[in-house]
């Protein structure tokens, strides 16, 4: 067993991964990515949270999330989130009860200040084109970018090149 503790602020902003089941490509079609986001929506109503930004690829997502200054349970959101997600695409499970759409675990970085969270939203931003599956991060469908782009965070060509503040950083 690790001793990996996570760091939990009330009211702090996060940057996550979370990965399908052996990287199975669940996020296959909009209907998926359509079940995906009803699931956050649904929990995000009962606890919320502010997504800052979010990219859905085939086997894993990255996001920002900032949650509210009393409350510190991001894993007991993702849970929930998982759970809701998985009961509409599986009702297969193994011994253990569970239905092997997610990875068990997820990764988690406690967003430091203003630069660090820059990174991560461009990260997150340029991840479609990292692994080949858009040319621009405005080609991708299942992002926040173009939500970024109306805010004036990005000009719509951003990303035809790989921005190089990000390209040391790894989080798959």
């Amino acid at each position: 067993m690790s001793d990996y503790q996570r760091i939990r602020i009330p009211g702090a902003c996060y940057f996550f991964t979370v990965v399908t089941w052996r990287r199975k490509p669940v996020f296959i079609d909009d209907a998926r990515v359509s079940l995906f986001r009803e699931a956050l929506r649904k929990v995000k109503a009962s606890r919320p949270f502010q997504i800052d930004a979010m990219v859905i690829l085939p086997d894993h997502l990255h996001c920002i999330w900032r949650l509210p200054e009393d409350d510190a349970d991001y894993s007991g959101r993702w849970r929930e989130i998982k759970k809701a997600f998985s009961r509409q695409i599986d009702t297969t499970t193994n011994a253990r009860n569970e239905r092997l759409v997610w990875q068990r675990r997820f990764w988690e970085h406690t967003i430091r200040d203003a630069d660090d969270w820059r990174r991560h939203v461009d990260y997150i931003h340029y991840n479609p084109v990292k692994h080949r599956l858009a040319q621009r991060p405005s080609d991708w469908p299942w992002s926040s970018f173009a939500g970024a782009v109306k805010k004036g965070w990005y000009d719509a060509e951003w990303g035809a090149t790989p921005p190089s503040h990000i390209i040391d950083m790894e989080h798959e």
